[in-house]
């Protein structure tokens, strides 16, 4: 678990991290340098997911390479999967990550929101729906890895 005291805040207590993948964590179907390290620091703290819609066919091959659990979204219904998958974890307390259209039901029901910019870009309406904002990935999840940081950035 990662547990952060936010100052005039919710307190934080994540048992999951639940990641989007297209333009979250790969670029054009393909993995996004770092993110294997990272993620291999996190999954001693956090349970890991990984939920797509699969465009580029790469999600199998991407949760193998990086040891979580996949999740396939239906690409028509995919904003209502996300959020009813969040909704489902037992404990509570997901952070998720994304950056499309889909993920803002998504966001809502995590305990905390991280929109990455990314090289693919990112929804404005997420953007908008995110706790935190970030330009890419890797510093998404260096935000957990140093939850001092998100102490600053959410702190009232």
């Amino acid at each position: 678990m990662i547990k952060i005291s936010i100052p005039g805040g919710e307190d934080l207590q994540l048992h999951h991290l639940v990641l989007d993948m297209n333009g979250t964590i790969t670029t054009d179907g393909q993995v996004i340098a770092g993110i294997p390290e990272r993620l291999a620091q996190l999954k001693d703290k956090v349970k890991v997911y990984l939920l797509t819609a699969d465009t580029f066919g790469t999600g199998a091959q991407a949760a193998r390479e990086l040891g979580i659990e996949l999740f396939t979204v239906s690409s028509e219904n995919g904003t209502t999967d996300k959020a009813k998958f969040i909704s489902a974890l037992d404990p509570p307390g997901a952070a998720a990550i994304g950056n499309g259209n889909n993920d803002i039901a998504m966001f809502k029901q995590a305990q905390l929101s991280i929109a990455v910019i990314g090289r693919e870009g990112c929804c404005a309406a997420s953007l908008l729906s995110a706790d935190v904002v970030v330009n890419q990935i890797n510093d998404a999840l260096d935000l957990l890895l140093n939850p001092l940081r998100l102490i600053a950035t959410l702190r009232t």
